[in-house]
């Protein structure tokens, strides 16, 4: 490492030797504003496609899924890759969007039309043709009562050029390819560029089931944990392909790498399998930072000390004094949030929060300095929140039709660009001339038919909260006693007041661009945290919100690498559980770990 920047650096810039046209269109953020149609997210998936078929079929067998790690051949072809490669989206992907069905559509409708007026114009001339017609049909209902089954299926055999055994067969198409969808998966974007994948299940203890994703190294003493943010998963960590995205850039530079999810997926996984609706997204961003985080890292916990254990046995003895490995984290957004309120709730009750360094890209927690639409909607969220909560606890889209649709209109997004720059105009407005590239972002594939991220009615009136009361509190129950039993305070924490606490590095990462969550903002965050003696740094760059996940942004990422690296696995890892207590200790003696909002 060199004046604080890691080798990742050159690892980006002898990359981007070949692609100076790439490179110039997202390295400065003076030029985001320049370009009229942004680039797609997921630009490099279509491109790998084609070369992981043809892996797949030469290896006689599919990627391994639960964390075997990939041959050598596969990762040497992973390098050989231009990244000039990964800006092409529009000459690749095909998916129809709903314009282009609806012209498919038309056009079948019209050749049946006129097919069937000739078809009745030729039997009113051939008499003849009518009785073998019918005569035909007659037979066909006889032979259909005596075989049960009908006219058996038919299916035409085809082979694939380049496979070794080029033997025909049956090609079969899944309910979503006919639809013309897209339904990949985080796991499918990992496992497509040839990294290896591990999905372990997680339970919270209000009896949440939350899905946390790998790109594991075993043997690693270095391990990073990725949050996301609102209306977001762990896709968008992978979303910019192999150069552009942390979760790769952290695995080359030797981490173990954990992709958490929140709870709010539309499939409502839960223990109880029965939970309604109205009880599942019954919860605030208190249930994020207290109940999904500790669960996800106490379950990274437990998989890394054990690996090490098998892996390492020279570490026995060091094991049983703390954990034998470092644990970062990277949160955006919301997940910035509820990362504080972790690290700080687990310092109140004196419980290791096992992290050694955080970094937070334009986190939520501070919102009063906001555009005129965001000042409306806290006050309809304040005003109505008696009577909306009940009725919508969550908003999200429910039937797999919708989800579809919006699925095929994003695809409209990108093969329309009139259609896709009216919707970048409208979000702009909505947002208050933010220029983060929403049309790629809703072409991304967590946003399909089978599942979507949903959003929680209380955690937007808790933001609501937040941006009216000018401080960073925990959710408020609205009323004494309910703040009482769940804080040992009449009112809501103000988590500021305990940024003492915090006993780790916090680095802050701000956008001039950012105007759902402003760099004032963030900087609210790093004053307090600054005189509450926290070590913490601040950074600045001209991006919108979502160029933090969902842009290819080289001085980010090198900055971002550059900041992990400076956690080195040490012999024994020390945590400082008994720092100074902030003047208001007494009253949070009684914190209680709230499972459902009353």
């Amino acid at each position: 490492m060199e004046n604080g920047v890691s080798s990742f650096n050159k690892f980006i810039h002898d990359l981007s030797v070949d692609s100076d046209s790439s490179s110039e269109d997202y390295s400065s953020a003076e030029e985001d504003s320049d370009g009229l149609c942004p680039a797609s997210p997921l630009s490099q998936s279509s491109r790998v496609s084609r070369a992981n078929s043809f892996r797949k079929n030469s290896g006689g067998s599919s990627t391994s899924l639960r964390g075997s790690h990939m041959p050598s051949r596969l990762h040497s072809i992973r390098r050989g890759h231009n990244p000039k490669d990964h800006v092409i989206h529009h000459t690749t992907d095909r998916r129809r969007g709903v314009i282009e069905d609806l012209h498919l559509a038309i056009e079948i409708f019209i050749e049946a039309i006129f097919d069937f007026f000739h078809k009745a114009a030729h039997f009113l001339l051939s008499p003849s043709e009518v009785l073998r017609v019918l005569y035909r049909w007659f037979s066909g209902q006889r032979s259909g009562h005596e075989d049960t089954n009908g006219v058996p299926d038919t299916s035409v055999p085809t082979a694939t050029l380049g496979e070794d055994d080029p033997t025909p067969t049956e090609r079969k198409t899944t309910f979503h390819q006919s639809l013309n969808t897209d339904a990949r998966t985080c796991q499918d974007v990992i496992t497509e560029l040839g990294y290896p994948y591990e999905a372990i299940r997680v339970i919270t203890s209000d009896g949440y089931v939350l899905l946390l994703e790998r790109i594991p190294r075993r043997d690693s003493r270095k391990a990073l944990y990725l949050q996301h943010g609102i209306l977001d998963s762990s896709m968008g960590w992978v979303s910019n392909g192999i150069v552009g995205s942390p979760a790769f850039a952290a695995y080359d530079q030797g981490f173990d790498v954990f992709l958490g999810n929140f709870r709010g997926l539309v499939s409502r996984e839960h223990v109880d399998k029965n939970i309604s609706s109205r009880k599942y997204w019954r919860y605030s961003i208190n249930e994020h930072g207290m109940e999904d985080i500790p669960a996800m890292i106490e379950k990274i916990h437990q998989v890394k000390t054990a690996e090490l254990k098998i892996s390492q046995p020279e570490l026995e003895g060091e094991m049983s004094d703390d954990q034998p490995y470092k644990l970062c984290a990277i949160s955006h957004s919301l997940g910035g949030a509820a990362m504080l309120m972790y690290v700080i709730t687990r310092r109140i009750e004196e419980k290791p929060h096992r992290l050694a360094r955080l970094i937070l890209l334009s986190p939520a927690g501070f919102h009063h300095d906001s555009t005129l639409a965001f000042t409306a909607m806290e006050y309809l969220l304040l005003l109505l929140a008696p009577i909306l909560g009940p009725i919508i606890p969550g908003l999200y889209i429910p039937t797999r039709f919708f989800r579809m649709l919006v699925n095929k209109l994003a695809r409209d997004f990108h093969n329309y660009p009139a259609v896709g720059g009216l919707v970048q105009t409208l979000m702009s407005y909505v947002v208050g001339g933010d220029s983060s590239n929403w049309v790629g972002v809703l072409g991304l594939p967590h946003y399909n038919m089978n599942d979507m991220p949903g959003l929680s009615f209380y955690v937007a009136h808790h933001l609501a909260q937040m941006k009216h009361a000018k401080k960073f509190i925990m959710y408020d129950y609205g009323s004494a006693s309910a703040n009482m039993e769940a804080y040992g305070s009449p009112e809501p924490l103000d988590l500021g007041e305990y940024y003492g606490l915090i006993d780790i590095p916090v680095d802050l990462v701000a956008g001039r661009k950012d105007n759902v969550i402003r760099h004032s903002m963030v900087k609210v965050h790093y004053r307090l945290m600054k005189d509450a003696g926290v070590d913490v740094s601040y950074k600045e760059y001209g991006y919108a919100h979502l160029d933090f996940t969902f842009s290819h942004h080289e001085e980010l990422l090198a900055y971002v690498m550059s900041r992990l690296l400076l956690v080195e696995p040490s012999q024994k890892q020390a945590f400082n559980q008994k720092g100074s207590r902030s003047k208001r200790k007494g009253e949070v003696n009684h914190v209680i770990r709230r499972t459902m909002l009353k």
